[in-house]
């Protein structure tokens, strides 16, 4: 902090004021998979930024592209306009998530904001329809969707809803290890539901949302009508293994959210891709969806969104992305059989959960979780802190050394934390 400055400047997010202007916590430069912060340390990153940095810092091809769009057209809009960037950014995310499937990508901002907006797609896609009695959206306790006033509503997770007066009175939140819970509530309340959203890995703990339950779902939206939405806001880019782990359901959702790896962390962007039946609907009653942002869908949202495709081809990233996760397998593997306070290993691919406990198997409390991420942090690797648990989301570009680095510095800082 500068002792000139009478007050520090910066509220700092997810911390309170006590914790505010840390230099080990503070930022100064990234490249490649490191970080380096005002305190001098430098860590290997295994939390990709917020899971979005999947192919790592200071991507030339991305800068580039998006550093020539900044020069020939800095700024359009898609407020009742439309222009070339986004279009052609458009056909590049349908013709990636499947154009036998998807039809029209809605642009927007940040994962929340494009969790507000299939809320509101489902809900007025219910009216098109015919059936406007169908207000209710359903997700899954121990969720993530965001924080915006629609995502946090929707997410399962208690986070202060209740604090900042979140109108909860529309959504529904059920097990997802559950999956009678689901059938019981569309047994009530089916006729009224217009979406259910489902993350195919939870955020919160990397916990994949189980087999039986996304079977009972897509049955379930055959039987009551619902509109299923795959929220890939974390899953998304290679993060689980496929470019979109929702690729590998038996049926497809009907919207989907895509977000952190969009851009490669590059900018503030999201996308809702819908499907053809969607559009249908929209396109016969010639609809208008009130729906707008001022930065959504920029022409250098859109250069770097067409770039980090390119880039996913060009450093064939997806096979890297499978092979740090073969890395990240045996890592896990040996932790389960070695530490006992390794209970279970959770998530797939490059999203995964190290699940924590006592002596008495009492699940670590936070405050033992962030002793662990300091641990690791201590032996040079900087990992997401989970409910119960250490959660690794490395970029899909770690080179085997950097795989063998975050492997020593998470084994040496756990038995550390015991």
């Amino acid at each position: 902090m500068n002792p000139r400055e009478p007050h520090y400047p910066l509220w700092e997010l997810l911390v309170p004021p006590g914790a505010y202007a840390k230099p080990e916590r503070r930022a100064v430069a990234a490249a490649g998979a490191r970080l380096r912060f005002d305190d001098g340390s430098e860590v290997l990153d295994a939390t990709s930024g917020l899971w979005n940095v999947n192919l790592g810092y200071g991507n030339t091809a991305i800068a580039d592209a998006v550093d020539r769009a900044m020069r020939e057209a800095s700024y359009l809009t898609l407020f009742r306009y439309s222009h070339t960037y986004a279009l052609e950014a458009a056909r590049a995310l349908t013709e990636a998530a499947g154009p036998a499937v998807f039809r029209r990508v809605i642009f927007s901002t940040s994962g929340s904001s494009a969790n507000d907006l299939v809320m509101k797609v489902a809900r007025h896609h219910a009216l098109l329809t015919g059936e406007p009695q169908r207000r209710l959206i359903v997700g899954f306790k121990g969720s993530y969707h965001g924080l915006t006033y629609g995502a946090f509503s929707l997410s399962g997770e208690e986070l202060g809803q209740q604090l900042y007066g979140v109108d909860t009175r529309l959504v529904r939140h059920v097990d997802a290890g559950r999956p009678e819970d689901l059938e019981r509530l569309m047994r009530r309340e089916g006729h009224r539901v217009a979406a259910v959203v489902c993350e195919p890995v939870f955020g919160s703990g990397a916990h994949e949302l189980p087999r039986t339950t996304l079977e009972a779902l897509l049955e379930l939206r055959r039987e009551y009508g619902f509109l299923l939405v795959a929220d890939e806001v974390a899953t998304g880019y290679g993060r689980t293994g496929p470019l979109f782990a929702s690729s590998a359901w038996a049926q497809a959702p009907d919207l989907m959210v895509t977000s952190k790896g969009l851009t490669n962390g590059t900018c503030a962007a999201s996308a809702v891709l819908a499907s053809h039946a969607v559009c249908d609907a929209f396109e016969r009653a010639d609809a208008l969806l009130v729906h707008g942002e001022t930065q959504a869908g920029t022409p250098p949202t859109c250069a770097a969104i067409l770039a980090t495709l390119a880039q996913f081809t060009e450093l064939s990233a997806l096979e890297s992305g499978a092979r740090v996760a073969r890395a990240l397998d045996a890592l896990l593997a040996e932790l389960v059989a070695e530490l006992p306070s390794v209970t279970a290993v959770t998530g797939r691919g490059c999203f995964r959960g190290i699940q924590l406990a006592e002596p008495d198997g009492t699940p670590y409390s936070a405050e033992r979780v962030q002793q662990a991420i300091a641990a690791i942090r201590g032996h040079g690797t900087l990992a997401h802190p989970g409910p119960g648990s250490v959660q690794l989301v490395p970029p899909l570009t770690l080179t085997d050394e950097e795989a063998h680095e975050l492997g020593t510095a998470v084994h040496k800082g756990l038995v550390e934390a015991r």
